[in-house]
């Protein structure tokens, strides 16, 4: 366990002028209100916090981030209130400790949504303070690292969470050896099966990998002191599991036939010319693998990241890779803001301090300006953390506009994405692109280097067919929102047709109620809504129906005495049920929350099973829609948001059978099939179909169709299939 000595003699080591009372004091705050709180794991809660400092303190933070590392929980998990925090500490560290603490529950909202306002409020809070996001990180780093004692589905909660957002915000700032330990930590939690097969195979071949890596270091020390390049040390790695996972994955390949398994990093000494005289060495040693090479130096990647990449062929036709920088840049390639925050205060003195810590603040407002435009661009919670992911997403492309100036995209933009870029108005009445002086079609992807010029009118309007390749969020969100309005304005017209139309069957004028602003108020009030528009629009969607809004509107009483179609409707009730029945959902299988005898459907795209997570969209002429929320289809009906409902599994105690069909990829040998087959039937589930072919790869794929009751069911079979000597990879096939 860390003793708080301990965190303070790290700060005193890398910062000797620290107010170290003042992370005594914090220390002592939080150990006497945590006193009697314990964690999953049965240790004293205080642990926790006291590791947070600690994880600060060995990135070289002030005491103010240390001791907001030990503060960080308090206001959360105790009595404590942030006035008492400022009382004790003042304004900077409650400002903190703010920014950190998670918004107080909201009953009405789903755990989805609550996660996705905690985040909003994080990401407006680190752009005020940059050290909101590195306490957060080192917090979100001790929870990974002791995830162990939760239950499985919390586990896998917040892992995915970190795998979405919080690895890659530290990658944003550069920060990559937090980054590769919680993607790491992250896929061991959701992974499990995947994780010990994977590391189980990487050690197998460890010994081997470890004695070709000495033999490169050595080789290239030997070359660099021949050749007078200055150097610190070559190091050697294998490549991080996480990674190789993704990549054995994405390109459905061995591990034989990973190119990238282990690579050698040389660190010069500080003067990028090094690391140039370096690679020519490297290059006169081994040959050079053509378009791998990528220069960092000249070009550095937002997140402050330098370095040179090369591929070489090494002994037997083995490639690997090999990467230079200097001290300094090895440095902030592990550690990112916090490190380039060293290495600016090592210029310009400790007396600088508080211009370095404005320095790194623009520095990381820059960084992470595309996360806040997310923030302000986006109301709804769950597109704003789907914006959030795309803004995450590694920048590599690079384009000109005709006057040169430099635009920077996601891999995959198109023309689309560019005229967003430069403008809302100028994505709005984009009707053609020129790349290179030819015109293209507007899901053309840019390529680094391209020119690109955008021809407008001003009466054009987006299309709903740009959402089909765009790939940037500001892009994405103002297509929605213009889609969102035409559809609102037609809604609210539908809405108001249809009432009107019930309005005639009884006999009520429709004026008389729809001109009633007050009534019309109070009545779309009842459905949590704030303007009578707002209930128009909902009719018009089909959210609410114009029955109950009369019923609301009459009371139940005079309702039921005017209403003319009661008997008709207990029929229609009565076939819901049989419908329900004959399409073998069954009554309960899926709940629509706060609506009764609604006809629900699942959709063919994504067939969900019980257990995972879904959603409902009104869909006319099908009822209610069932989709994963992972379906691909999601996205694009998102547009709808106000057709989305929110349905859930009922509780059942019985169990539905539900066809899957499962992917194997495997290698080209007898007895696969066999195998497979074997493995399936040895957890007992029934297989309805299977056949298998040869890839053009010479990889076999092997389909099989088995019978299942929920998701946990199908997660073991996919990890039986995947136990199989010879599986390469197992997927879930949907229609």
């Amino acid at each position: 366990m860390i003793r708080i000595e301990d965190i303070i003699e790290t700060v005193e080591s890398n910062r000797p002028e620290s107010d170290v009372d003042l992370i005594r004091r914090a220390y002592l705050f939080s150990a006497l209100h945590h006193r009697g709180q314990k964690r999953a794991s049965g240790e004293p809660y205080l642990v926790h916090p006291l590791e947070v400092a600690h994880i600060l303190a060995e990135m070289r933070l002030d005491e103010v981030s240390v001791s907001t590392g030990l503060l960080h929980d308090v206001v959360e998990d105790t009595l404590i209130d942030l006035d008492t925090i400022r009382s004790y500490f003042g304004d900077e560290i409650t400002s903190l400790v703010d920014g950190l603490t998670k918004i107080a529950h909201i009953s009405n909202l789903s755990k989805e949504r609550q996660q996705a306002e905690n985040v909003r409020k994080m990401v407006l809070a680190m752009i005020t303070d940059v050290r909101v996001v590195l306490i957060k990180l080192a917090d979100r780093l001790h929870n990974m690292r002791t995830m162990q004692f939760l239950k499985p589905e919390k586990r896998a909660r917040i892992s995915q969470e970190t795998l979405d957002i919080y690895a890659p915000i530290a990658h944003r700032l550069g920060m990559g050896k937090i980054r590769s330990e919680l993607e790491d930590l992250s896929f061991q939690n959701l992974y499990p099966e995947e994780y010990k097969r994977l590391a189980a195979e990487v050690d197998t071949r460890r010994p081997e990998l470890e004695d070709a890596l000495e033999k490169i270091t050595h080789t290239i020390e030997e070359k660099l002191t021949e050749n007078d390049v200055p150097f610190v040390k070559v190091q050697g790695r294998v490549k991080r599991l996480y990674s190789l996972w993704k990549k054995l994955k994405k390109q459905k390949i061995t591990i034989d036939r990973v190119y990238d398994l282990i690579a050698a990093r040389i660190i010069t000494q500080n003067d990028k010319k090094n690391c140039y005289l370096a690679l020519s060495v490297v290059h006169d040693i081994w040959t050079p693998v053509p378009e791998r090479f990528k220069d960092w130096i000249a070009i550095p990647r937002d997140n402050l990241y330098q370095s040179l990449h090369t591929s070489v062929v090494g002994d037997r036709g083995h490639a690997f890779e090999v990467q230079i920088r200097t001290e300094e840049m090895h440095q902030i390639a592990e550690e990112g803001v916090a490190a380039h925050w060293k290495y600016k205060e090592k210029k310009l003195g400790k007396q600088e301090d508080d211009a370095t810590l404005d320095e790194l603040r623009k520095t990381v407002e820059k960084l992470l300006l595309p996360l806040v435009e997310s923030t302000e661009e986006t109301e709804d919670s769950e597109d704003f953390i789907e914006s959030l992911k795309l803004d995450l997403y590694p920048k590599d492309v690079y384009a000109f506009t005709p006057l040169g100036k430099v635009i920077q995209l996601p891999r995959g933009a198109t023309p689309v994405d560019f005229a967003y870029a430069i403008h809302s108005e100028v994505g709005d009445n984009c009707t053609g692109a020129k790349i290179n002086g030819r015109i293209v079609q507007l899901k053309t992807e840019i390529q680094n280097g391209d020119v690109v010029e955008i021809l407008t009118t001003s009466n054009s309007k987006p299309s709903r067919d740009w959402l089909n390749y765009v790939v940037t969020s500001r892009a994405k969100n103002r297509i929605r929102h213009w889609i969102s309005a035409q559809q609102r304005a037609e809604s609210i017209e539908i809405g108001r047709k249809l009432l009107e139309k019930e309005l005639v069957k009884f006999s009520i004028s429709p004026k008389k109620l729809l001109t009633n602003e007050v009534e019309m108020k109070r009545i779309a009030g009842e459905y949590g809504l704030g303007r009578p528009e707002d209930l128009l629009a909902s009719i018009g969607y089909g959210k609410t129906f114009p029955r109950n809004v009369l019923a609301k509107h009459l009371g139940a009483e005079k309702f039921a005495a005017l209403d003319p179609e009661k008997k008709k409707e207990t029929t229609l009730r009565t076939g819901f049920k049989a419908v329900k029945k004959l399409i073998g959902l069954g009554e309960d299988a899926i709940v629509v929350k706060g609506v009764d005898n609604l006809m629900t459907t699942r959709g063919r795209c994504c067939n969900p099973l019980r257990g995972e997570p879904i959603i409902g969209y009104i869909s006319l002429g099908k009822g209610i829609v069932i989709h994963n929320k992972n379906c691909k289809n999601v996205k694009s009906l998102m547009v709808n948001r106000d057709r989305i409902v929110d349905v859930e599994w009922a509780k059942s105690e019985k169990e539905e059978i539900q066809s899957v069909r499962i992917l194997a990829t495997t290698e080209n040998r007898t007895g696969m099939l066999a195998g497979i087959t074997n493995a399936i039937a040895e957890i007992k589930t029934g297989i309805r179909d299977a056949h298998a072919e040869v890839s053009k790869d010479d990889q076999g794929l092997i389909e099989v169709t088995v019978e299942v009751f929920d998701k946990k069911h199908l997660d073991r079979v996919i990890s039986s299939i995947g136990n199989v000597p010879g599986v390469i990879d197992v997927e879930r096939v949907n229609a």
